[in-house]
């Protein structure tokens, strides 16, 4: 039995894309019924040419906050190396405000390293990026719940350091990306209360393990971590398209196209069910939809209308 109600979500990573065309998609995704909206961090585009266009992720954040009304919204995930901790924790409660209460916090230890380098970001070594993510747990988590912070830490200083207003929430929820089994899923099971991470059935069941050997030794509970998924979505039986989108993604994630196609979600209804009852079985129950441009929206309101009410009661 799932510990966690089914859920499902897209992500439009805003690259080579215009404002109107991502407000667009999140206001009738929210009206198709899914229940999580998400944004990217980067200042670059990722997975096409760097020099293309692509918009802040917070500041467009605030905007969808505000033109959203019922779905939970957040980025998949914001990078901790870009801001202060002090600085997002201002900018969640912030957003928070607008959402009325819908915001949860993504965050992670960074990676595109071009982008740090070319904008001026310190990227530092993974144990440096992980050990400030700890860090900026310790000090949003505290600066949310209303504590007045101060912290001598190796990565931040904060003296007597106050977020006000608060949140709605009397807790926004914390979600921690990455697969980093000594010490990113370590930091998940002391301080996450949602974990993403991408991979089959298998690879996600392997890492859920890994969590619940790190939250017994932090004396916590591994089931009051959501566990979520973010995939790429190919809802047709179009076998043009089909084959077109995993050469695609296999190429810009070096895989094998049939390991591609058991990390997505593609096919038939039954096709994608199965697949849904797969990540249940494991554990997984929050689905993130990885969309690219162009936007398939019709596969994306098919598969809300066709799969999503069957998929709720599956658990």
């Amino acid at each position: 039995m799932a510990k966690h109600p089914v859920r499902f979500g897209v992500q439009t990573g805003q690259q080579n894309v215009e404002w109107a065309a991502v407000e667009e998609l999140w206001l009738a995704a929210e009206s198709w019924g899914y229940d999580s909206l998400w944004a990217f961090d980067h200042f670059y585009p990722i997975f096409t040419d760097p020099s293309g266009p692509c918009l802040e992720g917070w500041t467009m954040l605030g905007a969808l906050a505000h033109a959203t009304r019922r779905a939970r919204i957040g980025h998949l995930v914001t990078g901790n190396t870009y801001r202060n901790p002090c600085l997002l924790a201002k900018m969640v409660a912030t957003v928070d405000q607008i959402a009325n209460g819908r915001t949860i916090l993504g965050l992670g230890g960074g990676w595109f390293e071009h982008e740090h380098t070319s904008l001026g970001f310190h990227f530092g070594t993974v144990g440096e990026r992980l050990g400030a993510l700890e860090e900026s747990c310790r000090i949003i988590t505290a600066l949310l719940a209303g504590e007045k912070v101060t912290l001598e830490g190796r990565h931040y200083h904060v003296k007597d350091a106050l977020c006000r207003p608060l949140p709605v929430q009397q807790h926004v929820p914390l979600m921690i990306g990455g697969e980093g089994k000594r010490v990113l899923l370590r930091i998940v099971a002391r301080y996450a209360d949602m974990w993403n991470a991408a991979g089959t059935p298998e690879k996600m069941a392997e890492l859920i393990e890994v969590i619940e050997r790190h939250s017994d030794a932090e004396g916590r509970n591994p089931d009051a971590i959501e566990k979520t998924v973010m995939m790429p979505l190919c809802y047709t039986m179009d076998a043009g398209r089909q084959e077109l989108m995993t050469t695609i993604l296999s190429a810009t994630f070096g895989m094998e196209p049939e390991e591609t196609r058991r990390r997505t979600m593609i096919g038939s209804r039954d096709e994608c069910l199965e697949k849904v009852g797969a990540y249940l079985a494991v554990g997984v129950t929050h689905f993130i939809f990885m969309l690219m441009t162009p936007y398939f929206t019709d596969e994306v309101r098919a598969f809300a209308e066709e799969v999503i009410p069957a998929a709720r009661t599956l658990s």
